[in-house]
């Protein structure tokens, strides 16, 4: 499989959002009547069940506890960074401003700056007992190489889920100058469950699942703040990389029963692109720059990457996405715009309807073309005038 780029050396072809489409299906549903519910695993055998399948991503700038409280109850999740600005500074917003008044040639110098202050582990706790006594799900991240520490200081003070985050996870890391986190003993020991993350390739995602994992992310460098595929070439575009995920996932549950699901992290600035992630296979998707732009979040219309303080190579960048209207307008309307940037979920009841599927497992089952015109054909006068799908 693949095609020759040279003597000796081929390369697989694969797929982003922009190359293929969904095929409308036999039978149509109204959007009113299908499930977009989420399964989290825990390890009693019971599940969290969120409403709709959507993760607000652990970066500074999208989510807070005030953000995360208000993502909840609207039925989804979002997570907080433990090593961000929310466990390094009593008052994290006076910092935020810092970093969203600042000027581009400077920004990145000060966020390292800023994020050189010590971790302070008494916020860690205090932030999952606020996520708490706002009644929602408490789900906090952070690096390997703190998820030890920091998952036993977060579980103590109550939080419902873990996520392990990296650039890219693998369950065979080798280093002879730290100790490399051993996933299978770190489920093991936690009694919540553990996301890990990130992953695109089908035997790295059936190993991780391996591990006990409760789930996994999906995407290496297609977030809108994420400079990864520049600064190091690396990285597998959105679709092919779920397909390939989703088929690890399923060949796992055929072997143990277990179904582990897949989270489409990244990449995904409006409605169809969300819904391409799930008909690729995804059980859920994680989403930064979106929500980056909802009134609530706490970069006020600023988004910057979670490699961006790297001290000596940073892999991200802030942007400026805007505000473009509440959380609950971005998730589920009345949208306001004509680029799909509003009414996430309504694009996927909607999106279900017409292929005919009554839940995210039948949506997965979606018939998917190759369709490279799909977003431009016809659309001649949008582009020029730079409305609808003409916008970028």
């Amino acid at each position: 499989m693949g095609m020759w780029i040279g003597r000796n050396r081929k390369a697989r072809v694969t797929y982003g959002f922009d190359e293929i489409a969904l095929v409308p299906g036999d039978v149509t549903i109204n959007p009113n009547e299908v499930d977009t519910s989420f399964k989290i695993p825990r390890k009693d055998g019971s599940h969290y069940t969120l409403k709709i399948p959507v993760i607000a991503s652990a970066m500074d700038g999208v989510t807070d506890v005030k953000f995360c409280i208000e993502m909840g109850k609207l039925g989804g999740l979002g997570v907080i960074n433990l090593e961000g600005v929310q466990t390094r500074y009593e008052n994290p917003s006076e910092v935020l401003e810092q970093v969203v008044k600042a000027d581009k040639d400077e920004v990145t110098t000060l966020i390292q700056k800023l994020y050189l202050e010590p971790i302070k582990e008494e916020l860690i706790g205090r932030r999952v007992e606020e996520l708490k006594k706002g009644g929602v799900l408490a789900a906090v991240s952070s690096i390997p190489q703190k998820a030890e520490r920091f998952a036993a200081i977060a579980q103590e003070a109550g939080a419902d889920l873990f996520v392990v985050q990296s650039t890219v996870s693998t369950v065979r890391h080798i280093s002879t100058e730290y100790k490399s986190l051993d996933l299978a003993a770190f489920t093991k020991r936690l009694n919540i469950p553990v996301f890990i993350g990130n992953a695109v390739t089908y035997d790295v995602t059936l190993e991780l699942m391996g591990c006990g994992v409760a789930g996994v992310l999906i995407g290496v460098g297609p977030g809108a703040a994420c400079t990864s595929r520049g600064v190091l070439g690396l990285g597998v575009p959105q679709v092919t990389a779920t397909v390939d995920c989703a088929a690890a996932r399923d060949q796992h549950f055929k072997h143990t029963g277990r179904y582990i699901p897949i989270i489409t992290d990244g990449g995904m600035s409006k409605g169809g692109d969300v819904c391409k992630s799930l008909a690729c296979g995804s059980d859920a998707v994680m989403v930064g720059s979106a929500f980056a732009r909802a009134k609530e979040a706490p970069g006020k219309g600023n988004h910057w990457g979670m490699a961006t303080p790297h001290a000596n190579l940073p892999r991200g960048t802030r942007i400026k996405v805007g505000l473009s209207g509440s959380l609950k307008q971005i998730l589920f309307g009345p949208a306001t715009v004509d680029d799909g940037s509003q009414n996430l979920v309504g694009a996927i009841t909607t999106c279900m309807g017409n292929v005919g599927a009554a839940s995210i497992r039948e949506f997965q089952e979606t018939e998917i073309i190759i369709a490279p015109s799909i977003k431009t054909e016809g659309k001649l006068f949008q582009t020029v005038q730079s409305v609808g799908m003409g916008t970028r």
